[in-house]
């Protein structure tokens, strides 16, 4: 699936960008990342896409995208989530964990969680259905957006045009290195998930009466 719209990229430009980050964002399992770095690596390459315009473009829809996320927790709350939740990936364990880990660090989860594959989709519908104040949350949606198109989209470009000047096995080496980064975090989280849930199971002893 990502290839096919990665290849719609040239075609549709910053639209099918925002339209894919922007429904990740709001929970849907999209490759909204996958999408920006190969935008950027296209942009690098070839020029058909302005590396601007796909970085505003990601940076729009992370942040329309989390809105949505946020004002469908906030309406519906946990037991939605609870409820309807496996339909986008979000199991009892999960939902556990990410409601530990946002009673824990709530502005680092909206914030950082931009940049973590498995709370990318969670992290705003969290924080709605936990009642996050939206000031608070804006604040940190709009700057974790921002960060991560910017350094992600920029990053990948930076690096694909290394590859393509030098095409030397250096640059390859770090590309491989760029894109590692990017999932080190959410390697760690799936790696402790057991860890993680007992911890949870402690600090939200409430979770089973939803």
């Amino acid at each position: 699936m990502s290839d096919a719209l990665i290849g719609l990229v040239p075609i549709y430009g910053p639209w099918i960008i925002f339209g894919i980050v922007a429904f990740e964002s709001a929970g849907v399992p999209l490759p909204g990342e996958t999408i920006l770095v190969a935008s950027a690596l296209l942009s690098a390459t070839t020029g058909k896409i302005n590396i601007v315009v796909v970085v505003l473009a990601a940076a729009a829809g992370a942040i329309v995208g989390d809105a949505v996320g946020y004002m469908v927790g906030r309406r519906l709350g946990v037991r939605f989530l609870r409820r309807y939740g496996r339909y986008i990936r979000l199991d009892e364990d999960r939902l556990l964990i990410g409601r530990y880990l946002f009673f824990q660090y709530g502005n680092a989860v909206v914030f950082f969680g931009r940049f973590i594959a498995v709370l990318r989709m969670f992290a705003a519908l969290l924080a709605g259905a936990n009642s996050m104040p939206a000031a608070r949350f804006f604040f940190f949606n709009i700057t974790g957006g921002i960060s991560w198109a910017c350094l992600f989209g920029f990053g990948a470009y930076a690096v694909g045009a290394k590859i393509y000047r030098i095409s030397g096995t250096l640059s390859v080496i770090s590309l491989g290195l760029f894109i590692a980064t990017g999932y080190a975090l959410s390697i760690f989280i799936r790696r402790n998930e057991v860890t993680l849930r007992r911890r949870a199971e402690v600090a939200l002893p409430d979770h089973s009466r939803g």
